[in-house]
């Protein structure tokens, strides 16, 4: 067992002056500093990160070229709000998304600093465009926790009580998560009953004219990396268009290459009106972006969607250094070669141990379900498996009760990555063997 008791002391001095509102804790791990997909803790600690603080780290912990951006550009102008005058780094970057993200028309970007508040822009955008009022989302969907976005997000009553009521004019229906399909139909000859659901509320209670958008994510992340089939996400988009209902694409945890692609919408062949980008945009400096088609946008007036300190100089600078990175080291390539890797070797474990359910996910975002015997969902070995990376040396969340989130950086080596594996590998046999005491279970509550 590590010595942590630097981590352990941060640990009990934030329980007494920090809210546990703003925490899912897994294990006592305090962060000290990084490169790469190496960690250190509190207590100078070894890890491999996996986890890439909750997706937020597309390019590592402290890439040397983000850093160096950051670094010249505070030395200049750290900020000035763009909410009165008007600063260079973020037209730049504006121009960089815009010719990034999928659609062949005129798009604007709106800035904010979270995907929670860029998910309440594009329900304000959607609404005042549309000048209707209702917007759908999906059952088991996690779009953030500021009122609008959570509102929104239909995943843990935990979230929810006793602060409601929520927002007027959100209705949530089934995500087509084809592994726990509650019609059990298979995916290849399904008739896509719960896009039929979507369509018999058009006919019954909510009407089309007066629907505003879908926020859809295209990888639904924390119900536990569920891939849809593309020929639902193209239906659904069809719909849309033909009730003049925008498709919203929420980019915060799958953008900026962490599938393969810029964008994990571009897998199913679907340009949305608006997409919603956080968390790596910036490499983990809070910036948030929505880039929409240019009607959309400048139907909004201002000071609709105005944040004082959004697209800072610094935040911006950091985010044209993050994408030049992802070009020029090449790694969406990166992230579609090793994720297939990762897959398989996740695959070649089941031969080993009857523990492991369905694998799943597109590029470096990827779920690996932990089931019981009889393939139930089992909790409590995906909380002991997890808590034991960690002591082991590797840092891995999980979702959804049972399964791993195994989100790398997309720097990550090829012998970073394998002994990572192989901290799950000898976890599983601890797990198997009886070796993990339950007090795991006291400390990793997780996200659910």
């Amino acid at each position: 067992m590590k010595k942590i008791q630097k981590s352990l002391a941060i640990v009990n001095r934030d329980e007494k002056v920090i809210s546990p509102s703003s925490r899912s804790p897994y294990y006592p791990f305090a962060a000290a500093s990084g490169s790469g997909a190496l960690l250190k803790d509190a207590d100078g600690n070894d890890y491999i990160d996996f986890s890439a603080g909750a997706a937020s780290l597309n390019t590592g912990t402290c890439h040397p070229r983000v850093v160096a951006a950051i670094k010249e550009q505070a030395e200049k102008l750290l900020c000035y709000t763009v909410g009165y005058m008007y600063e260079e780094s973020s037209v730049e970057l504006a121009e960089k998304l815009t010719s990034l993200t999928p659609g062949n028309f005129a798009k604007k970007v709106a800035y904010g600093l979270s995907g929670s508040d860029s998910i309440d822009g594009a329900i304000k955008f959607a609404r005042k465009y549309t000048e209707r009022s209702e917007i759908i989302t999906f059952q088991t969907a996690y779009h953030g926790c500021t009122y609008g976005a959570l509102s929104a997000s239909a995943i843990c009553l935990n979230m929810r009580r006793g602060i409601g009521p929520m927002l007027p004019g959100f209705h949530h229906f089934p995500y087509p998560q084809c592994g726990r399909c509650p019609w059990k139909e298979e995916p290849l000859s399904c008739s896509l009953h719960c896009l039929e659901e979507i369509k018999k509320a058009f006919s019954l209670y909510l009407p089309p004219e007066e629907t505003a958008a879908v926020i859809f994510e295209p990888i639904g992340g924390d119900i536990g990396i569920a891939v849809p089939p593309a020929r639902y996400v193209k239906a659904l988009a069809e719909l849309c268009r033909e009730h003049g209902i925008l498709f919203v694409s929420d980019e915060v945890q799958q953008g900026m290459g962490r599938t393969g692609r810029w964008f994990a919408i571009e897998h199913f062949g679907v340009e949305p009106d608006i997409i919603v980008i956080s968390k790596s945009l910036a490499s983990g400096m809070p910036l948030s972006a929505l880039v929409m088609r240019a009607e959309i946008a400048d139907s909004l007036k201002d000071p609709g969607h105005c944040f004082t300190l959004a697209a800072n100089a610094v935040c911006c600078r950091a985010a044209l250094a993050t994408i030049d990175v992802i070009e020029d080291e090449g790694l969406l390539d990166r992230s579609v070669n090793l994720g297939e890797k990762i897959k398989e070797r996740l695959r070649s474990m089941k031969e080993k141990t009857a523990r492991l359910g369905e694998t799943r996910g597109l590029g470096l975002t990827i779920g690996q379900e932990i089931i019981k015997e009889d393939g139930a969902p089992d909790r409590d070995a995906c909380a002991k498996i997890c808590y034991r990376c960690w002591e082991r040396g590797l840092i891995l969340t999980f979702l959804s009760d049972n399964v791993l989130r195994i989100q790398p950086p997309l720097v990550i080596s090829d012998e970073e990555t394998e002994k990572g594996l192989k901290i799950i590998e000898e976890s599983l046999v601890d797990y198997k063997n009886g070796a993990i005491s339950d007090e795991a279970l006291l400390f990793a509550k997780g996200w659910s």
